[in-house]
């Protein structure tokens, strides 16, 4: 076996640098390209779409409790949505997505939005918050303009913001704790402006505490929708003391989004009339 003398080892050759560098490089390629074939295509993120990865599943709530009202949510990816089907189950509120950032608009909004109301539920929609594209003010005025308004008419709900994981990017949309609290009460205070009402707040416990620090100061204002799939809603962001519609489950009949209202089908008509 030959011995190393000191002063014996020499810098390697540049060829040889050079080979194991683009060795490493070649190694690196199939990750990437797995990485960026697994991104979604903008437009099709959907309410909920990063709960289960991040939170987890821990099974469903008791059934059959009076005091709370069943609901869905939809987006295009459920496409022409059965109804009639659902109403029959007990479903009586729906939101449909609407729009996301300034880009998108649901192709199955008319079948979804309307063919809820038309077998007579309660309807709404909702909103998909990308922060890192345009302004909250920018992104409020687009949603209202396709299919994000309210109307009195009993039948309505007022817009839902569902700002939750970033399902193309870093989680916080790049966007530091204030910055993010600034951008959702741009979107808000838009909304309200041109609305006339408080839009809903869709998102997770989690998902809060890391992007807004946890802040309190939509609580008073701005109804909570939890998302959670477990038995309970589990702790709720800071400020609210109760939650007013709980996102339970991406896996119930019909389709999949499955959302109960925390109270009797009344008090999803009072939300409705503002």
């Amino acid at each position: 076996m030959p011995a190393h003398r000191p002063g014996s080892h020499r810098p390697r050759p540049l060829a040889v640098l050079v080979t194991a560098l683009l060795a490493a490089a070649a190694c690196a390629l199939p990750l990437t390209s797995a990485q960026a074939a697994s991104a979604p295509t903008r437009g099709a993120a959907y309410m909920g779409m990063g709960v289960a990865a991040h939170d987890g599943t821990h099974g469903t709530p008791t059934t059959g409790d009076a005091t709370q009202t069943e609901g869905v949510d939809v987006s295009n990816y459920q496409g022409n949505v059965a109804w009639s089907t659902l109403y029959g189950s007990g479903v009586r509120w729906a939101y449909t997505k609407a729009t996301e950032g300034t880009y998108y608009t649901n192709p199955s909004f008319t079948q979804q939005y309307n063919g809820s109301y038309n077998v007579g539920m309660i309807r709404g929609s909702y909103h998909f918050a990308t922060p890192d594209t345009t302004s909250g003010a920018t992104q409020a005025s687009y949603f209202v303009a396709h299919g994000g308004g309210w109307s009195k008419d009993g039948k309505t709900l007022p817009g839902a913001l569902d700002i939750e994981w970033n399902p193309y990017g870093a989680s916080c949309y790049g966007k530091t704790a204030s910055q993010m609290v600034s951008w959702i009460a741009d979107f808000l205070n838009t909304y309200k402006s041109l609305t006339g009402r408080d839009a809903v707040i869709y998102t997770a416990t989690s998902w809060w505490t890391e992007c807004t620090g946890n802040y309190a100061g939509f609580a008073a204002n701005n109804p909570l929708w939890i998302a959670r799939y477990a038995s309970d809603p589990g702790t709720l962001p800071a400020g609210w003391s109760y939650y007013t519609m709980w996102q339970y489950t991406s896996s119930g009949p019909t389709v999949g989004d499955h959302d109960k209202f925390n109270g009797a089908l009344d008090r999803v008509q009072a939300l409705a009339n503002g």
